[in-house]
């Protein structure tokens, strides 16, 4: 299973997305906003296969968060979640480093499959960052 780092300034959408991901037996850590999430990352020296981030964030948002992650760990997959039109609009120019931006609100089996497909490099047609 995965190692994955959640991060998430709600705390119910935090909460609810880690259960869901350790249901299928990954093991999440959590960050309440992009600044946290790279101490975090740092800390583990990178160690980690997923970074699942919401966009709209205090302090660095997940745009600032993806190009840190993508420059300073580039093999580290990203997985961006918004609940904003115009957010999922600014991740566009970032096709190259971010897999994917999952569109909330979300199921259960709807972040855990978006995980999975991330997690194995399989784009989702459905969910594609390209309209």
């Amino acid at each position: 299973m995965a190692r994955i780092l959640v991060t998430e300034d709600d705390e119910a959408v935090r909460s609810f997305v880690r259960r869901a991901l350790e249901l299928d037996g990954h093991t999440v850590e959590v960050a309440e906003d992009g600044g946290q999430a790279v101490d975090v990352i740092k800390q583990a020296d990178g160690d980690f296969d997923l970074l699942l981030s919401d966009i709209k964030m205090p302090v660095m948002d997940g745009i600032a968060l993806a190009l840190v992650v993508a420059r300073d760990w580039p093999s580290l997959r990203i997985l961006l979640m918004t609940g904003f039109a115009d957010q999922r609009e600014r991740a566009h120019n970032l096709e190259a480093l971010v897999h994917d931006v999952v569109t909330k609100p979300f199921s259960l089996a709807d972040i855990r499959r978006a995980v999975s497909l991330a997690l194995a490099g399989v784009i989702d047609d459905d969910r594609k960052l390209y309209a």
